[in-house]
């Protein structure tokens, strides 16, 4: 059984750490409405930058003009998985599901025969995804002298994509992400971002009837797809910062309430122990008193 001078330290040493977590709670929630204003804001213009680009693509789909970042490669062999994860820990399992989702996505591209590389965003993700698949990694990307990747980073992750693709390294790219729905709630998503996914049929024969472009369609979408990759990964990045204070905030509050029973348990068998304790040195006292 512990001694009070031990239980006494344990019961300091989880005040200190409740203090900690609480801490890193209020300024993860603090980061949280900003991180969220911004993600909340470029969703419409990445909708209607889908929606225009859906409207151009319409014209060329399956035409020989059409660019290589929308018509592919004519090949499916070589899949790449850009995983983009954190730099910092104490966010839950905000992490591990992206890794979770990722490494799942790799396991039944292999079981259908399928090469399969990783790109990796962020340094939380690496570990995992490195020792299961050592000789996948093709390429990482350092974000950790960056305070909050942006769009700068965003632009020079596509733009090694695009590198990567006209070098015929891959043939299809995925992008993983966690989507944020709520400060409890961060939703692993799946996204193909190369080549551009083809538009839906009744949405670009609405919008190609409405309107007419020039120069041609080739060229536009020459000069839009590349601009439509950057804003589909700058929007992960925000939808990821968003995803992560919103999960840090949820684990450190589950930290601090953890804390805060902890110290009742340790406060009562310290109560106990030092009931005990006076106990025994009265019944020693009284015993004294007596033989005397």
């Amino acid at each position: 059984m512990a001694s009070l001078k031990e239980l006494k330290g344990r019961i300091n040493s989880v005040k200190s750490t409740q203090k900690i977590t609480k801490a890193k709670q209020m300024v993860a929630a603090a980061k949280l409405r900003k991180a969220q204003a911004a993600a909340e804001a470029a969703r419409p213009y990445a909708g209607r930058l889908a929606a225009v680009m859906a409207s151009i693509a319409g014209k060329v789909a399956g035409s020989d003009s059409a660019p290589k970042l929308l018509a592919g490669t004519g090949k499916d062999q070589v899949h790449l998985l850009v995983v983009a994860n954190s730099d910092k820990g104490l966010c839950g399992a905000f992490n591990s599901n992206i890794v979770k989702a990722a490494r799942l996505k790799a396991q039944a591209l292999k079981a259908e025969g399928k090469t399969v590389q990783f790109y990796l965003v962020g340094k939380k993700g690496r570990a995992v995804i490195r020792r299961e698949y050592p000789k996948d990694v093709a390429a990482m990307f350092d974000t950790s002298d960056v305070r909050e990747p942006g769009f700068a980073e965003a632009s020079a992750v596509a733009e090694e994509l695009m590198a990567m693709y006209e070098a015929g390294k891959f043939d299809v790219a995925h992008l993983f992400y966690a989507k944020f729905k709520s400060a409890l709630v961060q939703e692993p998503t799946e996204q193909q971002i190369i080549p551009v996914p083809a538009p839906k049929v009744e949405a670009a024969a609405a919008a190609t009837a409405a309107v007419e472009y020039e120069p041609g369609e080739a060229e536009i979408l020459a000069e839009l797809l590349p601009r439509y990759l950057r804003t589909q990964l700058f929007g992960a990045l925000l939808e990821n910062q968003a995803s992560e204070q919103g999960a840090s905030m949820t684990a450190m509050d589950n930290a601090t309430r953890n804390a805060g029973d902890l110290i009742n348990k340790l406060t009562i068998q310290y109560n106990r122990s030092r009931q005990a304790a006076i106990t025994t040195e009265l019944i020693e006292i009284i015993a004294g008193a007596e033989a005397l």
